[in-house]
């Protein structure tokens, strides 16, 4: 019997069909060209968001970089399916990923999101898909009932989680630091303080908060400026929250908070408030915000919104959306004057918050990981995972400039009853007329 001839496998590939090569070489041959395929898609991708300097280690061990031994971290992709995802789609498949531990960070989380941030392109609406159907998608998730499901999903997971990290009055938006030496407590005291101010509140005026979170605000404004508040909110558990607040405070006579949406505000004020829900709106609603803070505002009304917000307009992130905060679209200034265009308003003042933010995510997200024994007993590792990302993602955006922090001040266009500087802001806090309850 004639012994069969040994050859290497390119022979056949070259074209001699009639060589069969070994099977075990076939297969380490076969791998060999799908490694190489995988690791040009990765190369790819890697190009894509701007080449950041950390090197990716595969389930085999190799090894992938273009900074040599400049790398801020190192990323372990544990299975081919993983990095099949994350070739895929970047912006949405990393959070899964990370979260699922399919892929790990070795390194600082923080230096690892801010190198990738720093050379990230610039994200664009001109994909003709998404432009397409953003309108669209954008009404059906800000619908009456779709803002429901939204907010259930993001706030109504347990007071007892957001305990664990907010401030003891559990306010969740971003703090004001009169020094970066500030303790967390009293940043968002100042916060609360720093939006009375540019309201200018008097006792005995009636004030409507549109999205009142746990109620810190309308507790706030109600104590310590005498007026009555109005507060709207959809979120089932911080109403209650908030309701309870007010009963202990005994101020059950001067806040009335209302499990229902901004749309069905009712009644005249003489100002209008949201801290914290612009974001949730939908631009394509910003008319119809609009609308009501013109119906509720009395002729010598203003009003305030503090909003997330961006440079220019675009989607907010893929994986944020879809897993921590469905329906959110924060907007650019040039979106937020479709809420005042419309009707008339003047814009009195703009403030740009967004460093105060970042310091802010650095007490929760610090908060956050002193807490994480309590938070893996509330939930299971995916949810830990995750929700550290978002915090880390959030802090590096605030700092990066990816994100910002508008306040904006307004008023009727015909209302001169306004401040001539703005060293009504920075005097020293004096008591104001009918106060009840001491320093603040």
């Amino acid at each position: 019997m004639r012994q069969e001839r040994v050859e290497p496998l390119s022979k056949a590939i070259s074209g001699d069909f009639n060589y069969l090569a070994p099977a075990e070489e076939q297969r380490q041959a076969f791998g060999n060209m799908v490694f190489a395929t995988e690791k040009m898609l990765l190369a790819r991708m890697m190009r894509a968001i701007g080449n950041p300097p950390v090197q990716i280690v595969l389930w085999n061990g190799q090894k992938i970089s273009n900074h040599d031994e400049n790398t801020v971290a190192r990323i372990f992709i544990h299975d081919r399916g993983a990095l099949l995802k994350l070739v895929t789609d970047p912006e949405l498949y990393f959070g899964e990923l990370y979260s699922a531990q399919r892929i790990e960070v070795q390194g600082d989380l923080l230096d690892f999101l801010e190198a990738v941030y720093r050379v990230w392109p610039l994200a664009t609406q001109d994909k003709i898909g998404k432009k397409l159907l953003a309108p669209f998608y954008d009404v059906r998730r800000n619908t009456l009932p779709g803002a429901r499901r939204n907010i259930h999903h993001h706030y109504d997971i347990g007071n007892d989680f957001y305990k664990l990290w907010l401030d003891e009055r559990m306010v969740y938006t971003c703090a004001y630091f009169p020094n970066p030496d500030t303790n967390l407590e009293d940043a968002q005291i100042a916060k609360l303080d720093h939006v009375c101010r540019k309201l200018r509140l008097q006792p005995g005026e009636k004030v409507v908060e549109a999205g009142c979170g746990w109620g810190a605000l309308a507790l706030h404004m109600a104590k310590h400026y005498g007026v009555t508040v109005a507060a709207y909110n959809i979120s089932s558990e911080q109403v209650a929250f908030a309701r309870q607040r007010a009963h202990t405070e005994g101020l059950d006579g001067q806040i009335e908070f209302i499990e229902d949406d901004y749309r069905n505000v009712r009644g005249e004020f003489d100002a209008f408030v949201s801290i914290g829900m612009l974001e949730h709106v939908g631009t394509d609603h910003y008319r119809e915000l609009g609308a009501v803070i013109d119906r509720c505002l009395k002729d010598n009304g203003r009003g305030l919104i503090h909003s997330i917000g961006l440079n220019y307009p675009r989607p907010m992130d893929a994986w944020t959306e879809r897993h921590i905060f469905p329906g959110a679209c924060p907007p650019s200034l040039a979106q937020m004057m479709q809420i005042f265009e419309p009707f008339d308003f003047s814009v009195l003042d703009v403030e740009n918050l967004r460093l105060h933010y970042a310091r802010t995510l650095e007490h929760w997200l610090q908060r956050y990981e002193n807490n994480i024994g309590r938070v893996t007993e509330m939930f299971d590792a995916k949810f830990v995972r995750a929700w550290r990302l978002y915090l880390a993602g959030s802090l590096t955006a605030f700092k990066n400039g990816g994100m910002q922090l508008f306040q904006v001040t307004f008023a009727r266009a015909d209302h001169n009853q306004i401040p001539w500087t703005r060293q009504y802001l920075y005097e020293p806090q004096r008591t104001p007329p009918g106060e009840r309850h001491g320093n603040l």
